[in-house]
């Protein structure tokens, strides 16, 4: 097929920051391979095959110890592709899935076994046509014990999100931080408006990534950098880090995976601040039992 999209760099570099033991790539996504994993017949993008075998190879590249795989919206609800990586991860990785909210019990529990941790809402028109709040209530209510809900949007529905995330039952995980105009600053509109989220509920936590989607600045992705690092910094037990790799559709602006690792000092810069954005907070949400 001609139509099939590769958005991830053939050859990252080698980052210049090294992870601390035991960091996680809690955010990263694996497609196919299709002739096995089919995708959606809904889905918004075609991406070429980027299984298992390269994402687990990019980790050991990148210097990280384990990965939390995403289900991709490219592959609806079926979790399987997710599910394949995770079981041959040997035990190196967990996942968050989507699910029709009308999933019955026992297989929650069989996703569970799996090695799925949480559901993921998203509310990106251009990528799902359909995402019904109170159906989302009703399985958020019905999740595995340990279990979190990770929402996607865009900061331009912050306020009208706002009685639905207060109603979630179960932690709540907030991908790219609800994607903020991080031109803005620290003290930017958008910026002001995601902590007041924050402190709304203490369990709330936010992935300070993808700084490739949100800073048009592109590489070094300073602004970027200004923003969240104080984000990271008063919200340091809540948050969590990821690759995005393979970055679905940012085919027209690939990033450098070892650049999006050499971020992280700039946005956590101490040693304790790192602990915690790559091992401590991930390991608490997807690997509890090993604390």
């Amino acid at each position: 097929m001609s139509d099939r999209i590769v958005s991830w760099h053939a050859s990252p570099s080698k980052p210049l920051y090294t992870p601390p033991a035991g960091a996680v790539d809690a955010h990263c996504h694996v497609f196919g391979p299709m002739a096995q994993f089919p995708f959606s017949a809904k889905a918004k993008y075609l991406p070429e095959d980027a299984g298992p075998d390269k994402l687990f190879a990019l980790r050991d590249h990148l210097g990280f110890a384990r990965n939390v795989i995403v289900q991709a919206s490219c592959h609806g609800t079926d979790n399987a592709a997710t599910l394949d990586a995770i079981a041959k991860s040997n035990g190196k990785a967990r996942g968050v899935a989507v699910v029709d909210p009308a999933i019955s019990d026992a297989d929650l529990a069989k996703l569970h076994e799996g090695g799925i941790r949480g559901i993921r809402f998203n509310f990106l028109k251009r990528l799902v046509d359909d995402a019904p709040k109170d159906k989302f209530l009703e399985v958020a209510s019905r999740l595995p014990e340990g279990w979190h809900v990770v929402i996607y949007f865009e900061a331009d529905i912050l306020e009208e999100m706002r009685a639905f995330i207060a109603a979630i039952p179960v932690p709540v995980v907030i991908d790219h931080m609800g994607r903020p105009d991080v031109t803005q600053g620290p003290d930017g509109v958008d910026m002001k408006a995601f902590r007041d989220l924050l402190d709304s509920r203490d369990d709330i936590w936010f992935k300070a990534t993808c700084p490739d989607r949100l800073d048009p600045t592109n590489d070094p992705w300073d602004k970027f950098a200004e923003a969240v690092a104080p984000l990271v910094a008063d919200y340091q037990d809540r948050v969590i880090w990821g690759t995005d790799w393979p970055h679905p559709n940012m085919q027209d602006n690939i990033p450098d995976d070892g650049h999006l690792v050499d971020m992280i000092p700039r946005i956590a810069p101490t040693a304790e601040l790192q602990q915690k954005l790559l091992v401590t907070n991930p390991m608490r949400l997807y690997w509890p039992e090993e604390l």
